[in-house]
């Protein structure tokens, strides 16, 4: 999609907006894939960043350029990526028209779709396909997306506040696909004789800390997005209140710790936990089944809501899970067993070819993580 540019054309680096953390990745032209040149992270100062949006412009600001200080990034121009409930995305079927007549007449036309005041909007709009309605009436379906300005405009302050130049602003969920799936417009397994073609999707799943990223694709397009805030904070903090834990206790028994074995063997404590969270990991486990199981009827309503719109598909019997969350030891065999879905973990890394530079330990365990940042940065070599 065009989004919402903001500057010159260039290879920018991909610039993830994170609550906990600000992730970039820096690509260069490669052959046969792009070269990851620079990828670096850093701490966010806590409540510059709520549920996706910046709420703090001078400390966002001041952690960019610490991010452009120490990772020697070469360039100073990015696209950022948005994920906030305060970001709407439609699927809209109207009268065909161009692209250049369809992005002055949605302007007109949006509010019927969205619940945002268009006034108090950005809007974008890309045609997915064309097709004869009634009466032969030529249509085409629309995937139009709306994002509150306030939002866009605090984000595009603190990053040109860090003497940054922003390009084009994304969407987090766009860049998902492009990191889980790439140049995959066949993303579904070949269908086999007895199936019916056409009839099942497959869903990307990205949990961060604050915010989990929910898309709907079919044949490599994206058809339906959404954000909820469920995500992996919310597994830590329910530890935290329940076991009467500082934030930092429980995030660190929930990492090493992990949910139960569903095959009901016992888990061996990790020799690195203290004795002081030994003693919590049976209750920190059952916590963590009871958030997880929130977490699949959430992923399952929205993927549910998709289903009952979609005219031709029928199932989405594949689910791909990348961001922090989704190292969750066992996470990926819960929401396959809640959801009866095949599950499998991303690898955002497979896109392009890394620079022996980089630390391979560091990319390794970063490589969920680094799905938006790199999605963003793939833009360029679409």
């Amino acid at each position: 999609m065009g989004m919402f540019a903001v500057g010159r054309k260039t290879v920018p680096v991909g610039l993830d907006i994170g609550t906990n953390l600000f992730r970039a990745a820096q690509l260069s032209p490669g052959s046969p894939k792009p070269n990851l040149l620079n990828y670096s992270s850093i701490k966010v100062p806590v409540g510059a960043v709520i549920e996706g949006e910046i709420v703090d412009v001078e400390a966002a600001a001041y952690a960019l350029r610490q991010l452009w200080k120490t990772a020697g990034f070469t360039t100073k121009d990015v696209i950022i990526g948005l994920a906030s409930q305060r970001v709407v995305v439609r699927l809209v079927n109207i009268p065909y028209m161009n692209q250049a007549e369809l992005a002055g007449a949605i302007q007109f036309q949006a509010q019927d779709y969205i619940p945002i005041p268009v006034e108090e909007a950005i809007i974008d709009a890309q045609m997915l396909h064309e097709y004869l309605g009634d009466n032969d009436e030529k249509m085409m379906e629309v995937l139009l997306v709306a994002a509150q300005k306030d939002m866009v405009n605090n984000t595009v302050a603190a990053v040109e506040a860090a003497g940054l130049k922003p390009q084009t602003i994304d969407l987090s969920a766009f860049a998902i696909v492009r990191a889980l799936l790439g140049d995959d417009n066949f993303f579904l397994p070949e269908a086999q004789e007895d199936s019916e073609a056409g009839t099942a999707a497959a869903a990307l799943i990205n949990i961060s800390s604050d915010l989990t990223n929910i898309v709907v694709v079919e044949k490599g397009t994206p058809r339906f997005a959404r954000v909820t805030p469920l995500a992996g904070n919310d597994l830590t903090q329910a530890i935290a209140d329940s076991l009467s834990l500082s934030f930092d206790e429980a995030e660190e028994l929930k990492i090493k710790v992990g949910l139960p074995n569903l095959d009901g063997s016992p888990m061996v404590p990790p020799e690195d936990l203290g004795e002081n969270l030994k003693v919590h990991i049976e209750a920190a486990q059952s916590i963590m089944e009871s958030q997880v199981s929130h977490f699949v009827a959430e992923i399952r309503r929205s993927l549910d809501y998709y289903l009952t719109q979609a005219t031709e598909i029928r199932s989405i019997t594949r689910l791909v899970l990348s961001g922090a969350g989704a190292k969750l030891n066992n996470f990926a065999e819960y929401i396959e067993r809640g959801l009866q879905a095949k599950v499998e973990t991303g690898t955002p890394l497979a896109q392009v070819q890394a620079s022996q530079k980089l630390p391979a330990e560091q990319l390794g365990n970063d490589e969920l993580s680094m799905a938006v940042s790199l999605g963003l940065a793939l833009r360029s070599f679409q």
